[in-house]
Formats: C-alpha cells, sequence, structure tokens
C-alpha cells in the first residue's frame, strides 16, 4: 500500500477517449446498457439486466437516492425602463447558504441563499435580477441579488412574491444541468432520463450516474436473488466535474459534498459485517467516509455531525486505522448516533480515493466509465488494485459506450 498518493502525477491516468465514444444521449430501455464484468483480473461483457446473477445471495447493495435539481436558473439584466431585454445571465445553484439544511431550502417561501456559479459574471454589475414566472397560474416575480464572493463561487439571494416554495420555484424556471461533455442543450426527456428511478431527496446537480441503469424489474429481480437493498443520501456537487488540473494530485483540491445517512442504514451494514455492494462512486465516497467518522467518535465521543466531516487527505494520514475494523468503527457511530439520538447523520466529506487506499467497506462496485484524468479514475484505480487498464482497453475495444449515459460495469477486485 502506498502510505500518501500525494505524489501521483495524473497523467499516468489518461487514455485517449473519442468524442463519439461519449454517450450523448442513454439507450431506449436503461437496462439495456452493456455490462462489463471484472472478476479477479478477468473481463467478460454481458447487458445489465443480468447484473443480479452475478452477485452473492445474501449481500447488501447500497444506492445513493439523491435527486437532481434544476439548478440552471436564467435571468436578464433589466434596461432603464425595467424590461429584461439586456445580457443573458446564469445562476447556478451549487449548496445551500441559508437555510443550509436541504430540506428545509426547498420548503422555504419568500427567500432564501444559495452559494452559486455565474455565468457572464461581468455583465452583473449592481442591482438585482428579476424574473416573472407563473407557477399554478399565478405570475410570480423571482429576484436575485448579488453577494459576496464564497471561495469559488458567490452568494445570491434570492426573493419571490406568490408565497410558493423555492421547491416549487425551480421546477418552474429552472433547467436540469446535463454534464458539460454532452455537448447540447438539455431536453426535456432528460428530466426522466438523468434521474435515477430510485430517486428521492433533492439536491444534486450531477446525477450518481451508475444508478441509471436499473429499473423496477432489475430491482426486483434483485429481490428475488436475495440481495439485500439499502439507500443513503449524498448530493453530487458541481466539483464532480472539476477536472485535475495539477501535475500532482496534491494540488487538486476535492469538492466538499453533503450526506445524508439514516440509522437503521448502519445497522444494516452492521447485518452485512460491515461490507457492502455500492451502486455508484458517490455511495463509495459515503460508505468509506463512514468508517472514518466512526474512527473520530472512538476518539471523541462529543463531536458534533459537522466535526465528524472527513477531510480530504484524512485517511492517509490515519494511523488508527489499520488495527480498527470496519464493524468496529460503524459499531462506534452507531452507538455515538444513538446517545445524541439522531435517526438520520447529516455530515459532510472531502474524501479523496486514490491508489494507495484502503477500502474498508465497499466490496464490490456498479460504475460507469469515467473521463480521462479524472479523481473517479482514480477512485476505480484504487478499487482494482491498478489494473484500470486492462478495462478500459476492454471497454474501447469492445465498443462500450462512455460517461454519464454510457454503459456500466461491475468489479469485483
Amino acid at each position: 500500500m502506498i502510505s500518501d498518493p500525494r505524489h501521483i502525477r495524473i497523467s499516468d491516468y489518461n487514455y485517449p477517449l473519442p468524442d463519439e465514444r461519449i454517450a450523448k444521449f442513454p439507450m431506449a430501455r436503461r437496462d439495456h446498457s452493456k455490462l462489463l464484468v471484472y472478476r479477479h483480473g478477468e473481463v467478460s461483457d454481458d447487458v445489465f439486466y443480468h447484473l443480479p446473477d452475478y452477485l452473492p445471495s445474501g449481500a447488501l447493495m447500497v444506492f445513493n437516492n439523491t435527486k437532481v435539481i434544476q439548478a440552471r436558473m436564467h435571468f436578464r439584466k433589466s434596461d432603464a425602463q425595467g424590461q429584461p431585454t439586456g445580457a443573458l445571465i446564469e445562476v447556478f445553484l451549487l449548496e445551500p447558504a441559508e437555510p443550509s439544511d436541504y430540506e428545509l431550502m426547498f420548503q422555504t417561501t419568500d427567500r432564501c441563499a444559495w452559494y452559486c456559479l455565474v455565468g457572464n459574471l461581468k455583465k452583473w454589475k449592481e442591482g438585482p435580477l428579476v424574473r416573472m414566472v407563473e407557477i399554478a397560474g399565478r405570475e410570480v416575480e423571482v429576484r436575485a441579488t448579488r453577494g459576496p464572493v464564497h471561495g469559488t463561487s458567490h452568494r445570491i439571494d434570492f426573493e419571490w412574491t406568490g408565497h410558493c416554495s423555492f421547491a416549487e420555484i425551480i421546477d418552474a424556471m429552472g433547467e436540469l444541468p446535463i454534464p458539460p461533455y454532452l455537448n447540447r442543450e438539455t431536453q426535456e426527456s432528460d428530466k426522466t432520463t438523468y434521474q435515477t428511478v430510485y430517486s428521492k431527496i433533492k439536491g444534486s446537480v450531477a446525477a450518481p450516474t451508475a444508478g441509471l441503469h436499473f429499473t423496477p424489474e432489475v430491482l426486483a429481480d434483485l429481490d428475488a436473488h436475495g440481495i439485500d437493498r439499502e439507500e443513503l443520501t449524498l448530493h453530487v456537487g458541481a466539483g464532480t466535474f472539476k477536472p485535475v488540473k495539477s501535475e500532482e494530485i496534491e494540488g487538486h483540491e476535492m469538492h466538499t459534498e453533503y450526506i445524508s445517512v439514516r440509522r437503521d442504514t448502519i445497522r444494516k451494514l452492521i447485518a452485512h459485517e460491515g461490507q457492502a455492494i455500492a451502486v455508484g462512486t458517490t455511495s463509495v465516497r459515503t460508505l468509506e467516509s463512514l468508517y472514518y467518522m466512526g474512527l473520530k467518535v472512538m476518539r471523541n465521543p462529543d463531536l458534533t455531525s459537522e466535526g465528524l466531516h472527513v477531510a480530504q487527505w484524512e485517511p492517509y494520514e490515519e494511523v488508527k486505522s489499520e488495527v480498527v475494523s470496519a464493524l468496529g468503527s460503524l459499531k462506534a457511530l452507531l452507538a455515538w448516533m444513538e446517545e445524541h439520538q439522531l435517526e438520520v447523520l447529516n455530515s459532510s466529506t472531502q474524501i479523496i480515493i486514490a491508489p494507495g487506499y484502503d477500502y474498508k467497506i465497499v466490496k464490490m462496485l456498479v460504475t460507469n466509465f469515467h473521463q480521462p484524468q479524472s479523481t473517479l479514475l482514480l477512485l476505480v484505480s484504487a478499487f482494482v488494485k491498478g489494473d484500470w487498464h486492462k478495462i478500459y482497453d476492454y471497454a474501447l475495444a469492445h465498443d462500450f459506450r462512455f460517461l454519464s449515459y454510457g454503459d456500466s460495469s461491475l468489479l469485483i477486485p
């Protein structure tokens, strides 16, 4: 095991990805996508709806039930007469500022604030942006006012008339943010196809795409095969598309993402000996973060949920991690939740999983094919002990479709 992966060169994780191999649209039937199966170094292919045949009965499969929000909001600058005829400004919602709780945010009426990316910022010198939208047959005025800079984003304060919820506002005027590498406009069909069939909790600005292949039929087949299913929530941030620009990954700052895990989910993990099959890299990041959260409460039982935040390099600086089992860590976390009377753990993670990382909880992984030189490819390489080239060479040679709307893989190290 590499003790510190900071000096990994991202150029070592490059591969040729022609534009025609990037799936611009999903398959007509989700579960008819191709499935690459990597088992103990051997590679084969199948169709996705056969996935349950490859999984051991009695295993626990964990899904991310986050729902993509219509995070792109467009306004036009007003002219001297107050008419919206000026420059087009895009306000891209990243994460809630006030209230900071996702559930409360979507229930707010009249006002709220988000941290946002702003497109065409130089044309928005001062004053609020105003847009009229129709909600339930009524005209509603929505105002956006620029606040202070927050890292690489801006705080934007929203106010609106009509006493409707912010969820209704973004449903009426927002646009679903499909990945930038699709190089096309969002279409009406994306509102359905860019959500998993089990999405529930609003908050993501990108889909947990490994889950896009699942259908009610495949989920029922998992049940028939004796696979236990459980859900958690990680809200996917725009940082998931952030390229690694530094030569070594030490120079790349991971984005913070917000997680929500029920006490019953921790119990279920413990019942399965602290082992799980993860659907997607977001489930991986959440599950593996739980291990380090358990270590934190073992050391300091008085920590708050915010104090459980897992920093980017924390797993590699962890001394005790070698001697505490996944089961021991999860039991400590469960005891802490019970002590604090928490039914749901709400915290955050910035974990980077790169070659040298020692997986604690995730034993199998369902995932799509990721961009060259991305942190997601590093995560996959860590999982298959550096054997990612064999997987990607096979996928390229056998006509697999890549990225968010592309095909899938089942990885069993």
